[in-house]
């Protein structure tokens, strides 16, 4: 009998739990959408709607190459360069973060602490806002957009990195400790071979937030794709508009479906 009333208070306790969450949740979203200002749409809107969807359905082929000047596959390659090398840049920097930041790596809980700390601040800081730092200390162009995306990836990776490593069999480290290995033996043989297709598959998949953002930061003046489909949204050339969002659609699918493929193969 006891046990049966007890049953029956949990399951009220989750239902009273859920109606709480769901209430808080519900004005939440009533009070975010009761800010906004909506005026209606703008004269222009159908029109140029009509303009977009028809600069997809016949795009500027003519932009695709062109020998003499800019055109779509350049900037694709350049797009694709920066993702690179951000993300190259991104490794050799969290690597070294992600091991200090893990805990089970430090004999002092502080040394840890503190790399996680590090950590948080550099994932605070937005991709966007990086490249226009970044823009005005060395310039616009491609080389502001990969120093933003290196430097803004690490916070992430270095974090996945840590968890990988705090997640690892400590079997090994201490088999090495016990025949008398030192701290560089049990890094090189205990822990880097079981965590290195864990940072492989963290550093795919950031590989592809990477290409995605690389895509958009050249709006700003950062380099690579971005920046001529602002031109190009800015002198209403949809037809150009349309054929440089379906080369990144391409070009993004493309990356995603060889790095979900890796990442299987890998982990």
């Amino acid at each position: 009998m006891r046990a049966s009333h007890s049953l029956t208070k949990q399951k009220y306790m989750r239902r009273a739990k859920f109606i709480l969450l769901f209430i808080i949740i519900s004005s939440m979203y009533i009070w975010a959408f009761a800010g906004i200002q909506y005026s209606g749409l703008l004269d222009s809107a159908w029109p140029v709607t009509k303009s977009i969807i028809s600069g997809f359905v016949s795009p500027d082929l003519e932009y695709i190459y062109n020998r003499e000047g800019e055109d779509l596959l350049r900037g694709l390659v350049e797009t694709l360069a920066i993702a690179v090398v951000g993300i190259a840049l991104s490794v050799v920097l969290a690597v070294p973060i992600g091991l200090w930041a893990a805990r089970n790596l430090s004999s002092r809980y502080y040394l840890s602490s503190s790399g996680k700390v590090s950590l948080s601040f550099l994932r605070t800081l937005p991709d966007i806002v990086l490249a226009l730092l970044f823009i005005k200390v060395v310039g616009p162009g491609a080389f502001a957009g990969m120093l933003a995306l290196g430097i803004g990836a690490i916070g992430m990776l270095g974090k996945l990195y840590a968890e990988e490593v705090e997640g690892m069999d400590p079997g090994p480290v201490e088999a090495i400790i016990a025949v008398g290995g030192n701290k560089w033996q049990q890094l090189a043989f205990g822990v880097i071979p079981q965590v290195v297709p864990g940072f492989i598959s963290a550093t795919l998949y950031r590989f592809e937030i990477n290409m995605r953002s690389a895509a958009t930061l050249g709006v700003i003046g950062a380099g690579g794709i971005g920046t001529p489909l602002i031109f190009s949204i800015q002198s209403r050339n949809w037809e150009r508009v349309g054929i440089i969002l379906i080369g990144i659609v391409i070009v993004v699918l493309i990356v995603d479906l060889l790095s979900s493929y890796l990442r299987k193969k890998i982990v």
